[in-house]
């Protein structure tokens, strides 16, 4: 089907993001049941669908709106169930759940209409963030299931993604909030 006549949400990405929304109930009922090496599998695919669904709509330049919205909705919410999961098995401090919810909400509420408007774009600290993140909560599970004794590094490694998920969130609101501002003052007198 030519890329003009399917509608938005029909690509091959977002078939894989759905791919993580139905794999997160799974993953972390598994998680909750023991760190077991079927967990740990259906995580790393879990996980890996987030660098899968963005390499298919560049490869074949299938990016669409619905992408664009979708793929940070499957993230954050991913993330966040699979962080109360691990703190619900005392892998991570209920802490690291609340910061990570509050900067989501406070990004959600006040980044939000700039992203949906093209005014700000995804930053390199926010893929950053979002790779070790991931990273760390991988490990973790891999560090529970098979070598305890790796849990601190991997839980160190946790609190580093959580820091650069709070600066990530703070610059995704710093941009948002100066967009329009730039915008206007860019704009020709007959139009401010």
């Amino acid at each position: 089907m030519a890329a003009s006549t399917r509608p938005d949400w029909a690509t091959l990405p977002n078939l894989v993001t759905l791919v993580r929304f139905v794999l997160l109930l799974p993953v972390c009922l598994l998680l909750l049941d023991g760190p077991v090496t079927l967990a740990v599998v259906l995580l790393l695919v879990w996980a890996s669908t987030d660098w899968v669904d963005g390499m298919l709509a560049r490869a074949l330049d299938q990016t669409s709106r619905t992408g664009a919205i979708i793929d940070p909705i499957a993230d954050r919410l991913g993330l966040a169930a699979i962080v109360l999961t691990l703190a619900a098995m005392d892998l991570i401090p209920w802490a690291g759940l609340v910061i990570i919810v509050v900067v989501d909400l406070a990004t959600a509420l006040l980044a939000t209409s700039a992203a949906l408007g093209g005014r700000i774009s995804v930053s390199w600290l926010g893929k950053v963030r979002t790779f070790v993140l991931m990273t760390s909560v991988f490990l973790l599970v891999a560090a529970a299931a098979w070598a305890p004794g790796l849990i601190r590094p991997a839980q160190i490694l946790f609190w580093i993604g959580v820091v650069m998920h709070a600066l990530s969130g703070a610059g995704y609101i710093l941009r948002a909030r100066r967009a329009p501002a730039a915008e206007a003052a860019e704009a020709p007198p007959s139009q401010r």
